[in-house]
């Protein structure tokens, strides 16, 4: 599949903001002071089950955390304690932990342990978190592997292009990481080879990039959890968001009816460059029902 590769920077921020008429310092003001650091809970209810009866899974989903000189780690512990809050079943992360080069090993792996101790948690990687895509663009990690121990720190498994059944409360479940593809490490006829549609489990999808979709569409799964967007992380009336990192402009935010299936794209916990603008940074509660 091919995936158009889109890098963010804070000209194209800027100048499509100014473009609309939009005085870039003030905009840049309200994005830093009040729209990145306004964080919020996304609450869905998604209905897949077919057992009458069957008890409510709540999953939490934390993505695009982004640890770096505009995400602090107090922002990412707030982000940590308030998805804590709501005691979810399961824990899934999405990708993007760090933005760059980072060196607060010890402390993030602090912060985010709590979570692999209240709930199971697994995670895949995204394309900020090193490799190749990371390398040419941003001058970022050659690969992985800084971003792989701190997972291993916090007790958090890592699913890459692989899947791990989850048996909770009443629900039988596979889960299913993929590498990321901006990365070239999206790998599905690997991580689907001993996937199958008529095991009786639901299948619950993990890959960074919303854009996968299609590639995955021949595949048997009922819900993709993905990240990436920040929602647009700019989004202005009439407009909606005029930079997003995506081919398909329909998956930017929120939760989507799609083949039969669902998709939710979180708008993430962390930013580039310190802004957003009419979308504030949160941490998604997803009840299966």
């Amino acid at each position: 599949m091919s995936v158009t590769q889109k890098k963010f920077n804070r000209r194209k921020f800027l100048s499509s903001l100014g473009i609309l008429g939009i005085g870039t310092a003030a905009t840049g003001a309200y994005g830093k002071v009040i729209g990145a650091e306004a964080l919020e809970l996304g609450e869905h209810r998604i209905l897949i089950s077919n057992v009458p009866g069957q008890k409510p899974l709540k999953i939490l989903q934390l993505s695009d955390l982004h640890a770096s000189e505009t995400v602090s780690l107090d922002f990412i512990q707030r982000a940590v304690n308030l998805g804590l809050e709501s005691r979810p079943d399961l824990i899934c992360l999405t990708g993007d932990y760090i933005t760059r080069k980072y060196d607060q090993w010890e402390r993030y792996a602090d912060i985010l342990a709590p979570l692999a101790a209240a709930a199971p948690t697994y995670a895949t990687l995204g394309n900020h978190d090193g490799g190749r895509w990371c390398r040419q663009h941003l001058d970022g990690y050659n690969d992985t592997e800084e971003v792989r121990k701190l997972l291993e720190k916090s007790q958090i498994k890592l699913l890459d292009n692989s899947v791990e059944q989850v048996d909770l409360r009443d629900w039988k479940i596979n889960l299913a990481g993929l590498g990321d593809v901006w990365a070239k490490e999206f790998s599905p006829e690997k991580t689907f080879k001993n996937v199958s549609a008529t095991s009786g489990r639901h299948t619950v999808v993990l890959s960074h990039n919303p854009d996968t979709k299609d590639a995955l569409k021949n595949h048997p799964w009922d819900l993709m959890l993905c990240g990436h967007t920040h929602g647009g992380q700019v989004r202005l009336p009439l407009v909606g968001a005029p930079i997003s990192p995506v081919r398909d402009k329909r998956f930017v935010q929120g939760l989507h009816r799609w083949d039969n299936r669902w998709i939710h794209i979180t708008k993430g916990v962390g930013n580039l460059y310190g802004l957003r603008i009419n979308c504030r940074p949160e941490v998604s509660l997803l009840t299966l029902v």
